[in-house]
């Protein structure tokens, strides 16, 4: 297995994503905490409040944690974050509530995709590279991380393309028309993804069913680079 889960990037520690390490680690309350140096109180609050963002000085000590651990570790802690937003969105399914913010990424003649590692339940296999808006959160900058975090390619928001309800996923979804700025592409996120590609414009619809694509994209693509 090839790094899956070395670039998994946690920007700042929450008490969810610091439970979902515990949990790869197969750790009880009593050794995290030993294994961070706070209290066991401070990680079973970590279980009541999933939201809360921990701080600094234990940011520090979850990276070294992190950091430190061995390659099945990492594995299981990104599948465990993934399972978690699975979860959160088959929560939300009956409503809107849910926002993922989707980076439709081009370069003068190409466009980036990714390709999911299993297969989606909705028979979604390629796709742009996405990510769950948390509440308060923003869409562009989701927009832009996603697509770093999981293909190691750098862009900015040109436009938004506009927002729908996902016809078959129910899902809040916003799109981003964004622009290539600097890096390689490679597939960062092998937990999730089986690759990560550049395509040429017109070839779109070989990966992405027409009657699938949300049209402003198709326009978007269309359009002379």
């Amino acid at each position: 297995m090839s790094q899956p889960a070395r670039h998994t990037v946690i920007d700042q520690w929450t008490a969810r994503y610091a439970t979902a390490l515990q949990a790869a680690l197969r750790m009880s309350q009593d050794e995290m905490a030993a294994l961070i140096g706070v209290a066991k109180r401070t990680v079973a609050a970590w279980h009541e409040r999933p939201a809360i963002v921990i701080r600094p000085e234990l940011q520090r000590a979850l990276d070294t944690a992190y950091e430190r651990a061995d390659e099945s570790v990492k594995v299981r802690f990104a599948r465990q974050l993934r399972a978690d937003d699975r979860a959160e969105i088959e929560a939300t399914h009956s409503g809107v509530s849910l926002t993922v913010a989707i980076a439709v990424v081009t370069s003068e003649t190409d466009v980036l995709l990714v390709c999911r590692r299993e297969d989606d339940p909705h028979g979604i296999t390629w796709q742009f590279p996405a990510g769950i808006v948390k509440p308060g959160g923003n869409s562009r900058t989701v927009a832009i991380r996603e697509t770093l975090a999981e293909t190691g390619i750098h862009a900015s928001v040109v436009r938004e393309l506009g927002s729908r309800i996902h016809p078959i996923t129910g899902v809040f979804c916003e799109y981003f028309l964004c622009l290539y700025l600097t890096g390689h592409v490679e597939n960062r996120d092998t937990a999730e993804n089986v690759d990560a590609v550049w395509i040429p414009r017109q070839r779109v619809n070989d990966f992405i069913p027409a009657d699938r694509l949300y049209p402003p994209i198709q326009q978007a693509l269309n359009e002379e680079p």
